[in-house]
C-alpha cells in the first residue's frame, strides 16, 4: 500500500517512523523544506501532560498515549540510531503565582484525580520550592509533576527520520508539492497521486501533516480547514553555572514562560504566543520577547548575567471554530488523511498522532 505523507516536522516524522514499523507499506514523506522547521524548530518540547487540566477524553487520553509511548520511544530511537536524544527527566515545576484558596482546591483535585489514574503530581509549599529550587526569586508554592518531560525537538525530528530511513521509508526534502491529483467515483472523491515539481507519487492514502503549509493544498474542497498562525519566540542562553542544585534541574514554568535546562548551564527560555494582527503579516515583536525575557529574569534573578546565544521564532497552527489538533478524514475523501493543527503542543501529542492515523488507516 502507497502512502504519502506531506509535511516533517515532528508530527509528520512520527507517523512516518511509526508506519515504518508495519510490514506491506511503500511510504514516502515529501517537504518543501529541511525537516523540523516552522513550529518545530520553534518549540521548546516541554511536555505538559499530566500538570495540564485536561482530565478527560480525546484531549487527556492523547496525552496519556504520547507520554507512556515516549517512555520507550526515546531508548527505542537512541538504540537504532546510535544517537542521543536530549529528554530531561525531572519533570515540571509549574509555580503558583496566583495562589488563593480556589486554585487551591483546583489543584488538590487534579491531584487526587490524577493519582486515581495512576500519575503522579505533588503540591509543594513555599518552603519546598525555596528548598529545591533556589534559584527562584518568588517565594510561591508550586506544582510539581516528576512523571512529565522535557525533549529536544530538532533531534527527536532527525532521529524520527533516520530511524524511519533504516525501515525503508523514502524522504524527499526541498520538493515543495504543488498539487494533489483526485478522481471522483459518485458522490465520493479520493487523491490519487501527490505532484511535485520533480515528480508524480501515486498514493493509497495521503497524510496532510504540513501545518500551516498543508493549508494550499485543499482549499478548493467543499469545507477548507482554517488555521491561524500563532508566533512563538524564545531564546538560548548561557550561565557561568547551572542555577540551582546542579543535580536537580527541572522545567520551571509561571505566568506561560518556560525556563528549560540543556546542560552545561544553558537555557532555553520561551515561549510568546503572538496571534496574526488585523491587517498586515505576522511578524516576531522584540517587545514581546523583551517582556518574556524580563518575566523569566523576575523568575530567576541569576538570569541576568546569562549571555544570550540566539533568538528563534516559528508560526504554529492554531485551528479556527475547532478544537486542536485536526486529526480525521478530510471531508467527503476516504483517503486523505489530516494530521495537523496541533497549535502549541505538536511535540507533546506526536506519538499520540501517529497511533490516531493508524488506527485511521485501519492498520492499528
Amino acid at each position: 500500500m502507497r502512502v504519502v505523507i506531506v509535511g516533517c516536522g515532528v508530527v509528520g516524522a512520527a507517523i512516518a517512523y511509526e508506519l515504518s514499523l508495519l510490514p506491506s507499506l511503500q511510504i514516502t514523506v515529501l517537504d518543501r523544506q529541511q525537516p523540523a522547521q516552522d513550529s518545530t524548530g520553534a518549540a521548546l518540547g516541554v511536555l505538559m501532560g499530566i500538570i495540564s487540566q485536561k482530565t478527560k477524553g480525546r484531549a487527556w487520553a492523547m496525552r496519556q498515549i504520547s507520554l507512556r509511548r515516549y517512555e520507550t520511544l526515546i531508548p527505542e530511537l537512541e538504540a537504532a540510531t546510535g544517537e542521543a536524544i536530549p529528554f530531561n527527566r525531572q519533570g515540571i515545576l509549574l509555580l503558583r503565582l496566583d495562589a488563593n484558596e480556589t486554585e487551591e482546591a483546583k489543584w488538590r483535585s487534579l491531584i487526587d484525580q490524577r493519582q486515581s489514574q495512576g500519575w503522579q503530581l505533588e503540591a509543594w509549599d513555599a518552603a519546598t520550592v525555596k528548598g529545591r529550587c533556589p534559584q527562584l526569586a518568588p517565594v510561591v508554592p508550586a506544582i510539581y509533576s516528576p512523571q512529565d518531560r522535557q525533549l529536544h525537538p530538532t533531534q527527536l525530528t532527525y532521529a524520527l527520520v533516520k530511524a524511519a530511513q533504516q525501515n525503508g521509508v523514502t524522504f524527499h526534502f526541498d520538493a515543495p508539492v504543488q498539487a494533489l491529483d483526485w478522481s471522483t467515483e459518485g458522490d465520493r472523491t479520493r487523491c490519487t497521486a501527490v505532484q511535485t515539481s520533480q515528480q508524480r507519487w501515486e498514493a493509497d492514502w495521503v497524510i496532510l501533516s504540513a501545518g500551516l503549509g498543508t493549508l494550499p493544498l485543499f482549499q478548493s474542497q467543499p469545507e477548507p480547514l482554517k488555521l491561524v498562525p500563532v508566533l512563538g519566540q524564545a531564546l538560548q542562553v548561557r550561565l557561568p553555572q547551572n542555577m540551582g542544585d546542579p543535580a536537580f534541574q527541572p522545567v520551571i514554568t509561571g505566568d506561560d514562560i518556560h525556563i528549560v535546562p540543556l546542560g552545561g548551564a544553558e537555557y532555553w527560555v520561551g515561549a510568546t504566543v503572538e496571534f496574526p494582527p488585523g491587517v498586515g503579516a505576522l511578524s516576531a515583536d522584540e517587545a514581546a520577547l523583551e517582556q518574556v525575557w524580563q518575566g523569566a529574569i523576575a523568575l530567576c534573578p541569576a538570569l541576568q548575567e546569562a549571555t544570550i546565544l540566539r533568538t528563534w521564532s516559528g508560526r504554529r497552527p492554531r485551528p479556527a471554530n475547532r478544537p486542536a489538533p485536526v486529526i480525521d478524514y478530510l471531508t467527503g475523501t476516504p483517503n486523505v488523511v489530516l494530521a495537523t493543527g496541533h497549535y502549541r503542543n505538536g511535540v507533546l501529542l506526536a506519538p499520540a498522532t501517529a497511533e490516531k492515523v493508524k488506527a485511521l488507516l485501519a492498520l492499528a
